[in-house]
């Protein structure tokens, strides 16, 4: 297999962003096969830097080790509500920081995202049977200064870099609220930003609910003037659904059969659950060098300008199995996967397909099947994702995203 490598963006001739809209006509668009082919790792064009309003983001800060929480930004809940509330959004102050947009259609499916972090807590898509279904896994816990901190959910981990220096930036947990479309008889539009204070980059993020599906699509911009020779910037990207199962044992992935994989070490953010002793629960063959080596290639591998050696890139082995079973705990990456698989939950009934737009790899993580049912460790998460950062120029913007689609409507 040839080794992976980072692309270098080109200019498109595109004069405006393209714009972030979900409308069922778009999803139906993106879902469609024959867009699901071909290996272009991002869609690239000239983009402005989006007007924050709001709500002003806070200055990035690091993810520290131990999952510790940046201090959150003050959120104006008032405000927020007298802005944008109404045709199915509605505001709700969360521990005293945070504030809770939630979103209603009027066929019943719901969910809800947190401010200033991003975070989707609920995503509840209407069923078959004439009632709602949960199908995202959260924790609450205590974080620092004893307010609550919440884990699980769909996150975005968006992570930017100067390839000529060093530093970085990261929007999570500092993004802003800057618009609020559509209405509950179709869908309803979040759309949030954020821009770096000291460097050249703005990123937007709109989560959509729609009757069948809930997207969040991400799109980052390289803000230097185009007349700079050295402000390329190296942008990493995934995004992690935490999806509740009654127990990983009745849960099976479906469609990677052929897909190359490597085994590495569960994506830490602060969002993520990890069980305590998943480590001595995995022991996977492929644990050691290769592993420890894999989990590195996040934010420091950008930093660094690159990966290792061709040598280094190769997989650990094929998946040959298109009915994955997740009972036991496992951590990977896909590479040449479908843009579109399903995972099936037996013992809840219940199915949700993830497809994914602008990522070639994936990322699936099963803690095992040793801990109690429809419990604290009762999931699995999913969710597109890069081993290799993409490279914008001065004006360039890439774009990514993905769609939690609900089959049992």
């Amino acid at each position: 297999m040839a080794p992976f490598c980072t692309p270098a963006a080109t200019a498109a001739p595109h004069a405006t962003p393209i714009p972030l809209t979900s409308s069922r006509k778009h999803i139906a668009m993106c879902l469609s096969p024959k867009l699901g082919g071909g290996s272009q790792r991002a869609r690239l064009v000239s983009s402005a830097a989006p007007q924050v309003r709001a709500l002003s983001p806070a200055p990035a800060a690091e993810e520290a080790a131990g999952h510790h929480s940046p201090s959150p930004a003050t959120v104006n809940v008032e405000y927020l509500a007298a802005e944008f509330a109404g045709h199915g959004v509605g505001f709700e102050p969360v521990g005293g920081s945070s504030c809770a947009v939630k979103m209603a259609l009027s066929n019943g499916s719901v969910a809800h995202l947190l401010l200033p972090s991003g975070l989707v807590t609920s995503y509840k898509p209407a069923m078959w049977h004439g009632t709602v279904t949960e199908v995202l896994h959260t924790n609450v816990a205590e974080g620092p200064g004893g307010r609550p901190v919440v884990r699980g959910g769909v996150s975005v981990d968006l992570r930017c870099a100067a390839a000529a220096a060093g530093g970085g930036w990261s929007p999570n947990g500092a993004w802003s609220l800057r618009d609020v479309r559509g209405s509950p008889n179709t869908s309803i539009e979040i759309e949030l930003a954020a821009a770096a204070g000291n460097a050249a980059v703005a990123a937007r993020c709109v989560v959509t609910l729609h009757p069948e599906a809930l997207s969040t699509e991400v799109a980052v911009t390289n803000t230097a003037p185009t007349s700079s020779a050295a402000a390329a910037m190296a942008v990493s990207c995934g995004m992690s659904n935490h999806l509740r199962v009654s127990t990983p044992d009745a849960t099976y992935a479906l469609g990677l059969q052929g897909s190359d994989y490597r085994s590495v070490d569960p994506a830490l953010s602060e969002f993520s659950i990890i069980p305590p002793d998943y480590g001595a629960a995995a022991r996977q063959p492929a644990a050691g060098a290769a592993r420890r080596r894999w989990a590195s290639r996040g934010f420091d591998m950008i930093l660094s300008g690159g990966g290792a050696g061709a040598a280094e890139d190769q997989p650990d082995g094929e998946e040959d199995d298109d009915y994955k079973h997740m009972t036991d705990a496992m951590c990977r990456v896909y590479s040449h996967a479908p843009r579109e698989f399903t995972i099936i939950d037996r013992g809840r009934r219940n199915s949700v397909c993830l497809h994914r737009r602008g990522f070639e790899e994936l990322y699936v993580f099963s803690p095992g099947s040793q801990y109690q049912w429809y419990g604290k460790y009762a999931y699995v998460v999913v969710g597109p994702a890069m081993l290799e950062p993409v490279l914008l120029g001065p004006g360039e913007t890439w774009q990514g995203a993905q769609y939690l689609r609900n089959p049992n409507l």
